[in-house]
């Protein structure tokens, strides 16, 4: 039996646990760790190495470990409905088919560590990484950040936006104190770690300040909002206005309260140890891709390519972030997840 075999299965067999995510990661790294002469490795779990310190993990320079699969499997970052992605994706999809050569299988993720986790054991090929989950496929599931959705001229990002309801009372910053305030999950950076790093610079600190309430996806903490369970959230810009594009709440109900500089959004990423050739056909199939007419352009509205990125470069913000925040790229940090 294979390590690979191994990791798979008891990744099945316990799957849908932080327990059982920790122990699988654990027994990953146990099955795939490489050589400890390794000379470099920064925050990369030991089953990478970081030769170049570019921050990504290196591609293996056995032959023997490089991956060349019949079938590549895409997943792009958890949602409120993955069937209706599924179809949005579809001519992106299609576009991939066509420059790779590959038949490719687009696998619906029911959250952040269930992304990581199918990365890291060799079940998923390429991915959408949310923004504050992407240091975390980086450094344990070996996924190399090269892509982003952008406008014509290059530039991308979202704003962490605070939004509450008109009638609310709330009306700056300091407003939130006493009131129940709705973050995503642990790891989401524009739900979470940037509320903690930067609202006390404002005056307001999280769980000192106010109450926080994690609501599980910025879907929902909008939701939530409108509905009066919450007083008011953090949310990713780009996410509430494709909500009010598909009608998902009223924006006349709604108001914000402060507004950040942009951050990056959605990171697309490649397993480290995909074949060199069929990496640069993945991000051949990215660059080519025309956004125009297709339901991926409709959704995303105010993007018409993708763009390159590096880790190293584009998600130093958000590595800032989580280290104010105390955050470790371990499995059990992910587990908080």
């Amino acid at each position: 039996m294979t390590a690979e075999t191994i990791d798979t299965r008891i990744a099945r067999a316990l799957a849908g646990t932080a327990i059982g995510l920790a122990t699988a990661l654990a027994v990953s790294t146990s099955a795939f760790a490489q050589a400890a002469d390794c000379a470099q490795r920064g925050d990369l779990d030991q089953m990478f190495c970081d030769a170049n310190g570019d921050l990504v993990a290196d591609t293996p320079t056995d032959p023997d470990k490089l991956v060349d699969p019949d079938t590549l499997v895409f997943a792009y970052t958890p949602v409120e409905d993955p069937a209706i992605y599924a179809d949005i994706w579809e001519p992106f999809i299609e576009h991939l088919q066509d420059v790779t050569g590959k038949k490719v299988q687009f696998f619906a993720v029911q959250s952040n560590s269930a992304e990581v986790e199918a990365m890291r054991s060799g079940r998923l090929h390429i991915a959408g990484f949310s923004t504050g989950p992407t240091p975390f496929a980086v450094n344990l599931a070996g996924a190399v950040p090269f892509a982003i959705m952008g406008s014509e001229d290059g530039t991308f990002g979202y704003k962490l936006q605070v939004y509450t309801r008109k009638d609310s009372g709330i009306d700056e910053m300091a407003d939130l104190k006493g009131k129940r305030i709705a973050h995503t999950s642990p790891t989401s950076n524009s739900g979470n770690l940037a509320p903690r790093a930067l609202f006390p610079k404002l005056g307001v600190t999280p769980e000192e300040d106010y109450e926080v309430t994690y609501s599980g996806s910025h879907d929902q903490s909008m939701l939530g909002v409108v509905a009066g369970d919450y007083d008011a959230a953090p949310v990713a810009s780009e996410v509430v206005d494709r909500m009010a594009e598909r009608d998902l709440y009223d924006p006349e109900e709604v108001k914000i309260v402060w507004e950040s500089d942009p951050f990056p959004t959605t990171s697309y990423t490649y397993a480290y140890n995909l074949d060199p050739e069929l990496a640069e056909k993945i991000k051949e199939a990215f660059f080519t891709f025309d956004f125009a007419g297709t339901a991926l352009g409709e959704e995303f509205s105010g993007v018409s390519k993708f763009v390159p990125v590096t880790y190293q470069k584009d998600w130093a913000v958000i590595r800032d972030i989580q280290e104010a925040n105390g955050v470790e790229y371990t499995p059990q940090g992910l587990a908080k997840e």
